[in-house]
C-alpha cells in the first residue's frame, strides 16, 4: 500500500532525494519513507541482489533502488527538517513576538496603572475598618473577581460601577482595553509548549550540522543535498530566534517582579488569561451600562411624554368647561373673555359637530319687474272730503 501511493518509478523517487526536489517532495512522502525504511543493515543486505532484480517483489526492489543512495536515514530526515522548517519558525516567532509585546503594553500603559489605582481605592474603601483597610496592593487574579460582587438588586456589580467611574470622571482610563491590545494572543500561548519547539529545533539542526560534517563526497552527479541543505540559512533564523525568546523571558521576569509575582506559581498563560478575562468583562460592563442608561433615558421619556400628554388633556378639558360655564353667566365681559379664550386655544373649535348643509330655496324672479331702491309708497287718490 505504501509503495502503491507514490505511483512513480522507484528509480526517480530516488532521483527526488539525491536532488532534493521539494516541488515533488512532500512532507508526509518523506515522513511515510522514514516510516517504513528498512534499517541500513537490510539496505546493504538487498544491495548484493541487484542482478537478481525482477525476480524480486516490489519491497525489494524499491530496497534496492534506496541502498545505493548514501546515509540514506539521515538524508531523509534532513530534508523533512528543511520542509518543515518555515512552518516551525511561522509556529514560535509570533508568539514569542505576542508576549514580548503584551509585556511592553502592560508595563507602559498609564491607562492600565490609573485602572489598577482606582481598584485599590474602592477595595480600601469597601474594607474601611476591617483588618484588609489601607492595603498598599492586591494581586492581579482578583480583579475577575470584581464581577462577583453584586448591588442589593442584583442588577449591577462592582465591575458595572468602575466601568461608570471611569467613563464619567476618568475616561481615559477606558482606553486601557486599546492598550493591552496583544494581552488576547499572549493568553493563547503556553509557555512550556514554545519552549519545547526551541529545543526542538536547535536539536535538529545540531544533528544537521553533525550529518553535514561526516557526509561522505557525492559520487553521483545527481547528488545535490550538501549544496541544497540550508544549514547556515537555518542556523541563524534559530539564533535570531533564541536571542528574540531570551529577551521575551526577562521581559517578562521583570514584569512580575513589578508586580510582586512569584513566576514559578504563576504560569505564564495563566497570568495572560486572567488580564484578558478581566479585559473583556469590563469592555462587556461598560457596553451593559450604556445599554441600561439608554433604557433609563427612553422610559423617562416616555414618562415624561406621558405626563405632558395628560397635562394637556386636563388643560383641554378645563378650557372646555370655561367654554360651556360662560353660556349661563350674565357678565358680559366675563363672557367674552371665555369667548376670546376658547378661540385663541381652538377649543371653541374641537369636538364641533358637523353641521348638515341647509338646502338652498331658489327664488323664481318676474324678469318684467325690477326693484326700486326707494321703498314704494302706496299711491294715495285725491278725495273731496267735502262730498262725504
Amino acid at each position: 500500500i505504501f509503495l502503491g501511493s507514490f505511483r512513480m518509478p522507484y528509480d526517480e523517487i530516488k532521483l527526488m532525494i539525491l536532488e532534493v526536489d521539494e516541488e515533488q517532495l512532500t512532507e508526509s512522502m518523506i515522513q511515510n519513507l522514514v516510516k517504513h525504511l528498512p534499517e541500513q543493515q537490510q539496505l546493504n543486505a538487498l544491495a548484493h541482489f541487484k542482478n537478481e532484480y525482477r525476480n524480486l517483489s516490489e519491497p525489494e526492489q524499491f530496497g534496492v533502488v534506496m541502498s545505493s543512495v548514501k546515509r540514506l536515514r539521515p538524508r531523509l530526515n534532513a530534508i523533512l527538517f528543511k520542509l518543515q522548517f518555515e512552518e516551525q519558525v511561522n509556529n514560535i516567532k509570533p508568539d514569542i513576538m505576542a508576549v514580548s509585546a503584551a509585556c511592553e503594553e502592560i508595563r507602559k500603559s498609564k491607562s492600565f496603572s490609573k485602572l489598577l489605582e482606582l481598584v485599590l481605592l474602592m477595595g480600601n474603601y469597601m474594607n474601611a475598618g476591617s483588618r484588609n483597610a489601607q492595603t498598599y496592593g492586591f494581586n492581579l487574579s482578583s480583579l475577575c473577581k470584581l464581577k462577583d460582587t453584586k448591588s442589593v438588586d442584583q442588577r449591577t456589580t462592582l465591575l458595572h460601577f468602575l466601568g461608570g467611574v471611569c467613563e464619567g470622571k476618568y475616561p481615559e482610563v477606558l482606553r486601557f482595553t486599546e492598550d493591552l491590545q496583544h494581552v488576547d494572543k499572549a493568553s493563547k500561548v503556553s509557555a512550556e509548549n514554545l519552549e519545547k519547539n526551541l529545543k526542538q529545533m536547535e536539536k535538529q539542526l545540531q544533528q544537521l550540522e553533525k550529518d553535514l560534517e561526516t557526509f561522505p563526497p557525492a559520487e553521483d552527479m545527481h547528488d545535490k543535498f550538501v549544496t541544497k541543505i540550508f544549514a547556515a540559512y537555518a542556523k541563524e533564523v534559530y539564533l535570531k530566534l533564541a536571542k528574540m525568546y531570551e529577551n521575551m523571558e526577562k521581559l517578562y521576569e521583570d514584569l512580575m517582579e513589578y508586580f510582586v509575582i512569584d513566576s514559578k506559581k504563576v504560569a505564564m498563560e495563566e497570568f495572560f488569561t486572567d488580564l484578558n478575562n478581566f479585559r473583556t468583562m469590563f469592555m462587556q460592563a461598560v457596553k451593559e451600562n450604556v445599554k441600561r442608561r439608554e433604557a433609563e433615558e427612553k422610559q423617562r421619556r416616555a414618562k415624561l411624554a406621558k405626563e405632558k400628554a395628560e397635562k394637556e388633556k386636563l388643560e383641554r378639558q378645563q378650557k372646555k368647561k370655561r367654554l360651556l360655564e360662560m353660556n349661563t353667566e350674565g357678565d358680559e365681559t366675563g363672557v367674552m373673555d371665555s369667548l376670546l379664550e376658547a378661540l385663541q386655544s381652538g377649543a371653541a373649535f374641537r369636538d364641533r359637530r358637523k353641521r348638515t348643509p341647509r338646502p338652498k330655496v331658489m327664488a323664481f324672479v318676474d324678469p318684467r319687474l325690477s326693484l326700486s331702491p326707494v321703498s314704494q309708497r302706496p299711491v294715495l287718490k285725491a278725495c273731496n272730503h267735502g262730498n262725504r
